[in-house]
């Protein structure tokens, strides 16, 4: 399986995925996610919400968290634990 890097795979997608402006959800830019990442004061969870065809065919960003369905997943079980993580999502999907 190809792996991708975040800001091939994230700036192109992350806009498409779903409706963009839910309740506690907003869109960020790759630069955004990189700085979060390198900041020591913040840890950040990168959640893969794509479907394993779509992961076999285009790749995945590395140690990226992958759900099991971006539908159905049981949160409890497939995200962090802690309430206050933060979680950056990413699909390819135009659901």
């Amino acid at each position: 399986m190809r792996r991708l890097l975040p800001t091939a795979i994230l700036l192109g997608l992350v806009t498409s995925c779903g409706p963009a402006r839910e309740e506690g959800f907003r869109l960020i830019h790759v630069d955004d996610l990189v700085a979060l990442q390198q900041s020591p004061d913040t840890k950040v969870t990168i959640v893969d919400a794509n479907g394993a065809e779509f992961r076999a065919r285009e790749g995945i960003v590395p140690g990226a968290l992958r759900l099991s369905n971006y539908k159905t997943y049981d949160a409890d079980k497939e995200l962090p634990p802690r309430k206050d993580a933060k979680l950056v999502f990413y699909c390819a999907d135009s659901h």
